[in-house]
């Protein structure tokens, strides 16, 4: 085990407090949250009101440009805001392409619906990825496998991890692929504010919520 690892066991003795830790910096706090709306706001908004695909794009764009470079002179972490940058930009790629306002949306949907199929294979095989959190702490990757306690643990917050996804897929595909007009624009845009964070902080506080009810102590990895 690495001294950094080492560090992060002493810090997490038990299984729920290192997975808490690990949630947070996967979530980037409120203000990675708030980062990553901003520009769909901007966009539904701007299509609302100009119904211009060009400015709406220029102005979801510029605003995550801005917000990276906020990041940037206060020296933090822009790693929440490059990522929502990079969807932004696929999002916009689409959108261009089809002049289809809606297409904007695509990208996040596709992404969600490969998070939902990825994560439901994990929990199928027993393998599921909240376990690998545990992995990045203890130092092993796959020592939690061995302990069913962990196992099952890891696949109940799989399961609520997942949910977000599901719920977002099986709301916004069908306006995506039914829907037509400004009207499919402006639920799109809604649906992906709505379902965000809210529904992601909501998924979080219910996995805090099972965290919080066990100790489930981390066992170091034996030195080879």
């Amino acid at each position: 085990m690495n001294v950094s690892a080492e560090a992060e066991e002493v810090a997490h003795d038990t299984v729920e407090a290192a997975v808490r830790a690990q949630l947070a910096k996967a979530f980037g706090g409120v203000r990675g949250i708030i980062e990553a709306a901003i520009p769909t706001i901007a966009f539904t908004l701007c299509w609302v009101i100009t119904e211009e695909l060009k400015v709406s794009l220029i102005v979801s764009i510029s605003l995550s440009v801005l917000l990276l470079l906020v990041r940037i002179v206060q020296r933090s972490t822009p790693q929440f805001v490059i990522n929502s940058l990079i969807g932004i930009a696929i999002g916009a790629f689409f959108a261009s392409r089809s002049g289809d306002a809606k297409d904007y949306f695509l990208p996040g949907i596709l992404w969600n619906a490969g998070y939902m199929v990825g994560m439901l294979l994990s929990i199928v095989t027993r393998w599921p990825v909240v376990g690998f959190l545990i992995g990045s702490v203890t130092g092993d990757p796959t020592a939690w496998h061995k302990d069913p306690g962990i196992v099952k643990l890891c696949i109940r917050l799989t399961w609520l991890l997942m949910l977000p996804c599901a719920v977002r897929v099986a709301v916004q595909a069908p306006v995506y692929l039914f829907g037509g007009g400004d009207e499919a624009v402006a639920a799109l845009g809604l649906a992906k504010i709505v379902m965000g964070w809210p529904l992601q902080v909501a998924a979080l506080a219910a996995m805090l919520w099972v965290l919080g009810r066990g100790r489930t102590p981390i066992k170091p990895v034996a030195p080879a």
